[in-house]
């Protein structure tokens, strides 16, 4: 088994109250499967849409990420899967997926220290 995290970027973020709702309870549900079946290493958390950026040999500090970036992080979550196509597979399931998202797939690098 090794360590996967799904980090979600995009998605539409608009919709009723009660759609917001639905969206959330899909979001559950998926999050409860993966958990019922053993890869739920860390549901992880919603990233606020403000921070700073920090680059470059200068230190340069920014405002950002923007929330107009297509490419921004939304969150994360930590998985248990035997390889990265079995963590991509898992993914398939993730609502952001039905609202125009991407979910990035990335293996955990272990470094001794």
């Amino acid at each position: 088994m090794g360590e996967f995290t799904f980090l979600y970027r995009g998605g539409d973020r608009s919709g009723s109250p009660e759609e917001m709702q639905q969206v959330m309870q899909k979001w559950v549900a998926w999050m409860k499967e993966l958990g019922d079946k053993g890869h739920l290493k860390d549901p992880g958390h919603p990233l606020e849409h403000t921070g700073k950026v920090v680059k470059g040999k200068g230190k340069n500090v920014t405002d950002g990420p923007y929330v107009e970036t297509k490419d921004i992080i939304g969150g994360y979550t930590l998985i248990n899967a035997k390889d990265l196509d079995e963590a991509a597979q898992l993914s398939l399931g993730c609502p952001i997926l039905d609202r125009g998202g991407l979910v990035e797939v990335r293996p955990i690098m272990k470094l001794d220290m």
